[in-house]
């Protein structure tokens, strides 16, 4: 009885916050297939036909074509460079003693307090300065060095964990140190890559203050400054921006639906012993 009292209060706390997640998900939705003139009149209410025909003209007025690719191509690539550096980190401090381990490990964690915008002009002087300004190039290794913090944080809890007597006999097996971590502890280690994928790919595909400092070439731009030039063209145009946000959404949402299971592991296996 009082497990199922439990339940029904956990329910009944649970609701409202659903809620208050999920509305503007569906608001956005129902938005985004209605006409400007329904938008005006009622923005709560259900359309009275649904019009496909927004994506498909956001997809075009926007070029969203060329920001999606740009987006895609430095979401993608800063994403494999920060796993695969911040894992052969991660490796060597969890599982490597040797003198000023501590104070490493620190100095990166240290690199998730540091705020964006005490460092945007130096970045940027740097980029002038290896002439990468208008070049992804300069937002892949920018995510990248943001990413690596949080990346270390995250895989070096979890490898910390990992028992000893399996690298131990790989060794045995005349294993070397790379050929541990790429056979054994990269498989080992997929719940909390998953994680780093889900949040890095989160940070990298809504960044703005980067891209609009990095990149001023049309052809260059990323997602969020495409979006951006959309809302400042296409003001009075409701539909076709709501219908840009739900495309500029499709890829995250994908995503962690295919990797869910593995974040939630990845993000509690750390923290757990045995």
């Amino acid at each position: 009885m009082k497990t199922s009292l439990r339940r029904g209060l956990r329910h009944i706390l649970l609701f409202p916050v659903t809620v208050v997640y999920v509305f503007p998900l569906l608001w956005m939705v129902m938005t985004s297939v209605k006409t400007n003139q329904e938008i005006m009149y009622s923005s709560f209410a259900l359309p009275r036909q649904i019009h496909w025909q927004n994506y498909v003209e956001a997809w075009k007025t926007a070029n969203m074509r060329t920001y999606f690719m740009n987006s895609i191509v430095v979401t993608v690539v800063s994403i494999v460079l920060t796993i695969f550096i911040s894992s052969l980190i991660s490796f060597v401090l969890a599982k490597f003693r040797f003198r000023f381990r501590n104070i490493l490990y620190s100095l990166f964690i240290i690199g998730m307090l540091i705020p964006l915008q005490s460092i945007l002009v130096p970045l940027f002087i740097q980029m002038r300065f290896l002439g990468l300004l208008d070049s992804l190039w300069s937002l892949v290794l920018s995510y990248t060095a943001f990413g690596l913090p949080m990346a270390i944080f995250i895989l070096e809890s979890f490898m910390r964990v990992f028992p000893d007597e399996v690298l131990e006999a790989g060794i045995l097996d005349g294993c070397s140190p790379l050929r541990i971590f790429l056979q054994i502890v990269l498989p080992m280690s997929r719940p909390a890559i998953a994680s780093v994928t889900i949040l890095s790919f989160l940070n990298n595909w809504k960044e703005f203050a980067f891209a609009l400092i990095f990149i001023s070439e049309e052809t260059k731009k990323t997602l969020p400054l495409g979006l951006y030039n959309f809302l400042g063209t296409e003001t009075n145009n409701y539909a076709g921006l709501m219908a840009a946000l739900i495309i500029a959404s499709l890829p995250v949402l994908v995503m962690y639906v295919f990797l869910q299971e593995q974040v939630i592991k990845g993000m509690t296996a750390g923290a757990v012993k045995g």
